[in-house]
C-alpha cells in the first residue's frame, strides 16, 4: 500500500505549504557554522545526494534509516514542501559535509533528524545542525520531536548539547523519544 502512502505524503506536503509556507519564504538561517553554507535538498542535484549517502559507513546507518537513500526516495523527499531538508556545503572544499532535516506535518509537528560526513565526524556540525534544525523548526512555529539511541553517543549527546529537551517516552533497544523544547 505504498501508493497510499503517497497519497497522503502528497496531501501534507500541499497542505503544509498553504499553512507555512508564506513563513518559510521569508526565512533565513543565522546559526550556520563558520565555512559552511545552507542549501535546501531540492537544490542539491540526486545523484550528489545518493554519492553522500554512499561514501558513508554501514554503522552510520544503524541508527539512521528516516527514508530511503535511492535516487527515486530522494526524489520525492525534493519535492515535498513539508521535508524540510537542508545540506550542509564545505565552502572551501565544496563537499557536503552534513544533512539533516524536519520531517514537518500539517498540525504543526516536524521529526527532526540529522547525519554527519565521515570525515567531517567531531568537529560539532551534529549540534551545529541541530541548532539550525530548531531555528527554522521554531521560526514557523513547529513542535519539534525526535528520537535517539543513547547507544548512539554522538548523536545523543548533540541532541541534549543543542537543546532543552524533554523525555516523552522510554522506547525499547535504549531508544527515547524527545520533545524538543528550545535552544539549549
Amino acid at each position: 500500500m505504498g501508493w497510499l502512502w503517497d497519497f497522503v505524503e502528497q496531501i501534507n506536503s500541499g497542505l503544509f505549504s498553504m499553512r507555512y509556507g508564506r513563513r518559510l519564504k521569508d526565512f533565513s538561517f543565522t546559526t550556520v557554522p563558520v565555512g559552511y553554507e545552507v542549501m535546501q535538498l531540492r537544490d542539491v542535484p540526486t545523484e550528489r545526494m545518493v554519492a553522500f549517502f554512499g561514501r558513508q559507513p554501514e554503522e552510520a546507518f544503524t541508527y539512521f534509516r528516516p527514508h530511503g537513500f535511492d535516487g527515486k526516495n530522494i526524489q520525492k523527499l525534493q519535492r515535498s514542501r513539508a521535508f524540510l531538508a537542508y545540506v550542509l556545503l564545505d565552502k572551501e572544499k565544496n563537499e557536503i559535509a552534513g544533512y539533516c532535516f524536519n520531517r514537518s506535518f500539517l498540525h504543526g509537528v516536524g521529526f527532526r533528524g540529522r547525519m554527519v560526513d565521515i570525515n567531517y565526524r567531531g568537529k560539532g556540525l551534529g549540534t551545529a545542525m541541530n541548532r539550525m534544525l530548531n531555528e527554522v523548526g521554531f521560526g514557523i512555529g513547529l513542535r519539534l520531536f525526535e528520537t535517539v539511541s543513547k547507544d548512539n553517543v554522538a548523536s545523543y549527546r548533540s541532541a541534549l548539547a543543542a537543546s532543552n529537551v524533554k523525555v516523552v517516552k522510554e522506547l525499547p533497544d535504549n531508544e527515547v523519544y524527545l520533545e524538543i523544547i528550545c535552544e539549549g
